[in-house]
């Protein structure tokens, strides 16, 4: 298809758009779905050709795919290739129902109510170390918090959560200089869960690497593999949704004093801060899909077999379903934002991803009456096409 934009889509791939993606989103967004080359052919990466896909970015064909697993499947040939399989995320029914179902209980948003006390006093804990003044919020605060709430989950220890970010990061990451890097990453986690799955076996305990380990699906219990890809899933997904959600969240309100000043006079705007900064800076901005069977979207036909590509973040700025898209406005109707998916594939930590950002907005807003910015530039991560956020995000915190 012939694109008479300033955009191309072989821009879907570089780190320019990874940091700002919007642009090549808008120019691209009408002539939707785009093939481009999603993978280029790498010796780095063991890629002998690039890999090919469809890029879906208007809100109603990527809600359609969403809600079409039996079309747009979740299994990944791939799977494996560039590290070891996420489960859930990489499975469809009946697999997924059985595997969600064993994991479902661990979020329900009863047992994230129960955690809010102990989540206030690792925010607060984290702000008094703080202090005030200029901090990266991001290494000081967006970080640690949520390592520190997953790793409690798993029954790891929280304070080596900036192991864990670099495992996470290492994971996500698709820079191909730095491959051998993250092969020695994920091959360092990979070890380091197998040996946590090893102890509980021995000796269990209230989390849910032993909840794993002791499960019982259709008389089979889980095997290592399987175990590994969920410790995995549940790291990962626990921490950088939510780092980044928290950052764009700051982010975007530095920008807004005045908004500040209502939040802290009205906290009933906090919850619709957050879902409008969701749809605004979605956290994930894509993942993958393969097509099971022809399907045709938009006037292309995407075949049997073909790789798909699922932009949530473009979805969550097509004009179509929200009017001013790039404007940041809390009087929308956020409930249809896909910034966690939805269908079988739901974020099912999104009742704690939002519980931790109205915890360190609330805890923020009673602390500091103004935030600023630092004199250092913010600075974007470019390393995942996965995820929109922040590597540096310099704030002035002013208790006064």
């Amino acid at each position: 298809m012939e694109l008479a934009t300033s955009a191309t889509p072989d821009q879907l791939v570089t780190r320019a758009t990874f940091a700002n993606p919007y642009p090549v989103y808008h120019s691209l967004r009408d002539h939707s779905p785009v093939r481009y080359i999603s993978i280029p052919a790498s010796a780095a990466t063991g890629t002998p050709a690039p890999v090919w896909a469809w890029g879906l970015l208007k809100y109603d064909d990527v809600y359609r795919a969403l809600r079409d697993h039996e079309t747009f499947s979740s299994e990944d040939p791939r799977a494996g290739q560039f590290g070891p399989k996420v489960v859930l995320i990489q499975d469809d029914p009946p697999r997924h129902t059985r595997l969600r179902r064993l994991i479902n209980k661990a979020f329900t948003p009863k047992r994230v109510e129960a955690l809010e006390p102990w989540i206030t006093n690792i925010a607060n804990s984290l702000l008094d170390e703080i202090g005030h003044g200029t901090v990266d919020i991001v290494a000081a605060y967006a970080v640690p918090l949520p390592v520190k709430v997953i790793a409690r989950l798993l029954g790891i220890p929280g304070e080596d959560y900036a192991t864990f970010k670099r495992w996470s990061d290492a994971f996500l990451s698709t820079v191909s200089a730095q491959m051998q890097e993250r092969l020695y990453n994920i091959q360092e986690m990979v070890s380091y869960f197998g040996q946590m799955a090893a102890a509980r076996r021995a000796q269990g305990a209230e989390d849910l690497i032993t909840a794993l380990v002791e499960a019982d699906i259709d008389g089979e219990r889980l095997q290592d593999w399987e175990i590994l890809g969920f410790c995995i899933l549940l790291l990962i997904a626990g921490n950088e949704t939510t780092t980044h959600l928290i950052g764009n969240l700051l982010n975007v309100l530095v920008d807004r004093p005045q908004l500040w000043q209502r939040l802290r006079a009205d906290r009933s705007l906090v919850e619709p801060v957050i879902e409008e900064t969701l749809r605004y800076e979605s956290p994930v901005q894509r993942l993958f899909r393969t097509a099971i069977r022809d399907v045709e979207l938009s006037g292309a036909t995407i075949a049997r077999g073909d790789r798909v590509t699922i932009f949530y973040g473009a979805a969550n700025r097509d004009p179509a379903a929200f009017p001013d898209p790039d404007e940041f406005r809390l009087d929308r109707d956020l409930r249809h934002h896909l910034a966690f998916g939805t269908g079988i594939h739901y974020c099912l930590g999104a009742p704690l991803a939002r519980t931790e950002a109205k915890i360190t907005l609330t805890t923020f807003l009673d602390r500091f009456p103004v935030i600023s910015r630092g004199e250092a530039p913010a600075v974007r991560q470019t390393a995942s096409p996965l995820v929109l956020g922040f590597s540096q995000l310099p704030l002035v915190l002013d208790p006064r």
